[in-house]
């Protein structure tokens, strides 16, 4: 019996449970390319305005990313803990990566990369690759790690 199982009805989780590490990975690769394209945006508003908009696409990937990793926490609650946080910590480091890049563009400062927003992705890619993955590395692994 699952002690969630009076708070949440679980029956559908079950069905989409195992999907959820390869759609937070998707999406952690799509993140990864809006924050790209989001970049490249923020460049060109800082050029010619004294503000910086965020990129719609990329809020999406975002709150998708959390949303899903929320949704982790009820399929495997250590991992979805862990990735949750990992996440949030992304998404707060998104919001003031934007604040940032507004006062580089109202001082006519250059716009750089968000590079803690990056970093904090690439944690977030590695994690998620781990738990979507590891069906690559799981003989290796198996071979020198003793569960």
């Amino acid at each position: 019996m699952d002690p969630l199982q009076f708070l949440v009805p679980l029956d559908w989780l079950a069905a989409v449970g195992p999907v959820l590490p390869y759609a937070i990975f998707v999406m952690t690769v799509a993140n990864l390319a809006t924050r790209h394209l989001a970049h490249r945006r923020h460049v060109e508003e800082g050029q010619e305005a004294d503000s910086v908009e965020a990129y719609t696409p990329h809020v999406f990937t975002n709150v998708g990313l959390v949303l899903l990793s929320f949704l982790f926490i009820l399929d495997s609650p250590v991992s979805g803990t862990i990735l949750s946080v990992l996440v949030l910590a992304m998404f707060i480091a998104d919001f003031f990566e934007l604040e940032a890049r507004n006062v580089e563009a109202r001082n006519d400062m250059t716009i750089e990369a968000p590079k803690s927003s990056i970093a904090a992705s690439l944690v977030v890619l590695v994690w998620s690759s781990y738990y979507a993955l590891f069906f690559v590395i799981e003989g290796i692994w198996n071979q020198f790690v003793v569960a």
